[in-house]
């Protein structure tokens, strides 16, 4: 086991986090996909790129001429925010009202 896995502690308390009640099955092969994508990513990570390599954010450069043009934000409401509101369990001042996340420093 590599320091670097989600061991099944750290896994469990994960799961108490997301509120999430997987069997012991789903929780294995969760487990097993989340460390696979850890593998994965610490591969990437070690892939050597030259000093040089300029920034990209996307694979396909986009200029002027090949990208539709940016459309003008307009607000345009619904009229569905009372049918929204009235579904919410508890509201208050037209904001819905959701339950406090409880928090604890993993050790």
């Amino acid at each position: 086991m590599s320091e670097q896995e989600i061991t099944p502690e750290v896994f469990r308390h994960l799961v108490e986090l997301a509120a999430l009640d997987p069997d012991e099955e789903e929780a294995a092969y969760l487990r097993r996909e989340l460390n696979a994508q850890l593998k994965a990513i610490r591969e990437l990570e070690a892939i050597q790129v030259p000093p040089d390599t300029p920034i990209t954010s996307h694979g396909v450069p986009y200029t002027a001429d090949s990208r539709a043009p940016l459309r003008d934000d307009r607000h345009q409401p619904s009229g569905l925010a009372d049918d929204i509101l009235a579904q919410a369990p508890e509201v208050e001042a037209r904001y819905v009202v959701v339950p406090d996340i409880p928090r604890e420093a993993l050790t």
